[in-house]
């Protein structure tokens, strides 16, 4: 089976549809254009299945050159066989492609090669083949002073070594033996002699067993975590119920049960050969399964937590007052534009133990009456609800309506110590800049966000015992497709967020702001094919994905791609109108004849084109909405059981949702609270963002812990 083939097969989708996406990204295409503007070649597979066509692809490409490493490898030994070619050939997995390669991988200084230099293969073949025969008897002939085999039990043990080191180069039985592991074995995990501290953050897998097949992604990483800091270990095991299955499996690959003199002999070696070698082997291989399995499972946690956070609603280009709270340092203050740019800057001290909350009161009263303030941001960190206490006495002294908003502070320090902070605001304190990236997050958090490493945002599991490559380039996918779903204002546009664009690099978005901040705003997406470095390929990938407020082209406000402009023409043509006079008129929409112009356009790029003329520039996004906390629960300890509460979602993982309830510690919605039916995935309940009510089911002051229920 050819690879476009297997991923069709894989991914339910026709062959066609793989063998044109593959063309399209093997000429430089990005997921998003295509996604968008090739979906007559690709049958509109959307940009989730893309992702998966392009991950599977690099795995079978990258199989395929290991593959022919190693056909080189065996055939240059003078070892490669028609069968064991097509064996190789045939293989669809690494693990059972590396299985074939491990008899001819060269074993230095083994103790089974030393017996074969020995001259000890003879024996262990006949011991195996022959029909009946006594293994002391037969070893004797093989005793060689030159080699040092002075004694029967020395040849015997030569023998025992080659015939184990063939049990674990052979592929078809790892394969048996692996496969049934991992439907059937144990993981058992206790804590390592002397660490059985009960007030360790591990205790829970003191004494730990569960199904592998089982194991929950959040569990096997705080296994490793815990096995990494050098407090558990594991094992995997045959259930109690059929323990000697492996080595069963092992002896009729011995071919035992003929009632020959050596069946005892072999029957020891099978036991020995499970126990120094199989074992150990799988247990290794099976491990490292389990760790990819879950590390892949939590990067796709990550992944849609983070998607729904970057797509979460604007609060759109209104002017606003940024807080990011704290106690003895003060409230840090900085008052943004309507397009988040700094106005003006002070610090308050309300809190104890300065308590200076009279002036803190003025000086945000006269910034808010100054500037018209629509919009308060308030960080959710420390002396978050003492400061929106402060914020709500501040509505009470003015005639400014304004909305006021907790906001999550994570990665805000780590954009403001960033070296792109301090390009952005040089003379600015590093204090203030947090307060910065609080206010704008709440004006568009797609825009701000994409400024600080995905890692930082905090809505993860366990993200830095994760696979840092594998994390880093699924979270920059997620971060370029819900860039490119709401698309960027080309004169607004930072360089991060340019740079997540389809088709634009770090070097190009610089280029672009340059050319923006000698020239002036761009008039026309024409325009962009005079930055340097910006060619005809990156303004096909990119230019339908930019927006121009009031441009000279009507459709370059509009996700229509310049190459359907000529479409657009027809259309209005075809309805005597220009194609300004399309935008959003659904009358003369109405009018159009699809399936003439889809015989010409292809149906795909014609529905597309409409739709967006009906509603140009349209935000996925959804509509902005705040949460109400109660204003009489500020701490864990103003909880009490079955209390009824408005929250936010913050983080959802595998077991469940964690509700900012405005307590300073978030609470825990447990996967079984989550709804009155049962629920496999928390993301089909609730994401990131997301207002939700709870119930407070236990609080566990001292260790900080609140269960919650969303059950009705």
């Amino acid at each position: 089976m050819d690879i476009a083939q297997q991923i069709a097969t894989e991914l339910e989708i026709n062959k066609h549809q793989v063998v044109a996406t593959m063309q399209l990204l093997d000429q430089g295409d990005t997921v998003p254009f295509v996604a968008r503007y090739r979906k007559e070649a690709t049958g509109a597979l959307d940009d989730i299945q893309l992702r998966q066509l392009a991950e599977r692809l690099e795995y079978l490409r990258q199989l395929q050159q290991r593959r022919q490493s190693i056909l080189k490898s065996i055939e240059q030994q003078g070892m490669l066989t028609a069968v064991l070619k097509i064996a190789i050939d045939s293989c669809q997995h690494k693990t059972a492609l590396e299985d074939l390669y491990l008899p001819f991988k060269v074993k230095r200084n083994s103790k089974a090669q030393t017996a074969i230099d020995a001259g000890l293969e003879a024996l262990a073949d006949a011991l195996v083949a022959a029909e009946s025969i006594n293994p002391e008897y037969i070893a004797e002939k093989f005793l060689n002073r030159k080699e040092k085999i002075f004694k029967t039990e020395d040849a015997l043990q030569g023998a025992a070594q080659i015939l184990i080191q063939r049990l674990g180069d052979d592929a078809q039985l790892l394969g048996l033996l692996r496969n049934w592991l991992n439907t059937n074995a144990l993981l058992q995990v206790k804590a390592k002699r002397g660490k059985a501290d009960q007030q360790s953050k591990f205790r829970d897998y003191f004494n730990y067993s569960q199904a592998l097949n089982k194991v929950p992604a959040h569990r096997a990483l705080a296994v490793f975590r815990g096995i990494k800091e050098g407090v558990l270990k594991l094992q995997i095991l045959p259930p109690a119920h059929n323990q000697l299955y492996p080595q069963r499996l092992i002896e009729q690959q011995l071919d035992l049960g003929k009632r020959r003199s050596q069946d005892y002999w072999l029957r020891q070696l099978a036991q020995s050969a499970w126990k120094d070698k199989l074992q150990p082997q799988l247990q290794s291989d099976l491990s490292k399964a389990l760790r990819e399995r879950a590390e892949i499972n939590s990067i796709d946690v990550f992944a849609k937590n983070l998607a729904d956070l970057l797509m979460a609603a604007p609060a759109g280009q209104k002017v606003t007052l940024a807080l990011d709270p704290g106690l003895r340092s003060g409230v840090k203050v900085a008052l943004l534009g309507a397009n988040g740019e700094l106005q003006a800057q002070a610090v308050i001290y309300p809190h104890p133990p300065q308590k200076q909350w009279a002036s803190a009161l003025a000086c945000l009263k006269e910034l808010v009456e100054k500037h018209s303030v629509a919009l308060i941001s308030i960080g959710n960190g420390t002396a978050s609800r003492e400061t929106e206490q402060l914020v709500k006495e501040l509505q009470n002294h003015t005639q400014i309506t304004f909305t006021q908003v907790l906001v999550s502070e994570a990665g805000a320090s780590v954009y403001s110590a960033s070296e792109l902070a301090s390009y952005e605001f040089p003379d600015v304190d590093v204090s203030i800049r947090g307060a910065i990236s609080i206010g704008r997050r709440l004006q568009d958090p797609l825009a701000e966000l994409v400024k600080i490493e995905p890692r930082a945002i905090g809505v993860g599991q366990y993200q830095h015992d994760l696979n840092q490559k594998a994390l880093g380039l699924k979270l920059a996918a997620v971060v370029e497709d819900c860039v490119n779903k709401v698309g960027a204002n080309l004169n607004s546009a930072s360089v991060q967020l340019l740079t997540q664009v389809a088709g634009i690099n770090q070097s190009i978005a610089e280029n672009i702001v340059n050319m923006r901040q000698q020239n002036g705003a761009f008039d026309n997406r024409q325009s962009l094919l005079k930055v340097p470095r910006l060619g005809e390929k990156t303004y096909q990938q990119c230019a339908a994905f930019l927006r121009i407020n009031n441009p000279t082209q009507p459709l370059d406000n509009s996700a229509v791609h310049p190459e359907s402009y000529p479409l657009v023409e027809k259309m209005a043509a075809s309805v005597q109108a220009s194609s300004a006079e399309l935008i959003g008129n659904q009358s003369l929409l109405q009018q159009l004849d699809v399936e003439r112009l889809s015989s010409q356009y292809g149906r795909y790029t014609v529905v597309d084109t409409i739709a967006e003329l009906a509603k140009p520039g349209r935000d996925p996004r959804p509509e902005f909405s705040t949460a109400n906390f109660a204003d009489d629960v500020t701490s864990i300890n103003d909880l009490n059981i079955d209390m009824q509460l408005e929250g936010v979602v913050t983080n959802v993982t595998n077991f469940g949702a964690f509700v900012d309830i405005g307590v300073h510690q978030d609470g825990l919605v447990h996967i079984s609270q989550l709804a009155n039916q049962f629920v496999k995935d928390p993301h089909s309940i609730v994401k990131t963002g997301q207002i939700v009510q709870v119930r407070v089911l236990e609080v566990d002051a001292q260790r900080k812990r609140i269960a919650l229920s969303m059950k009705h």
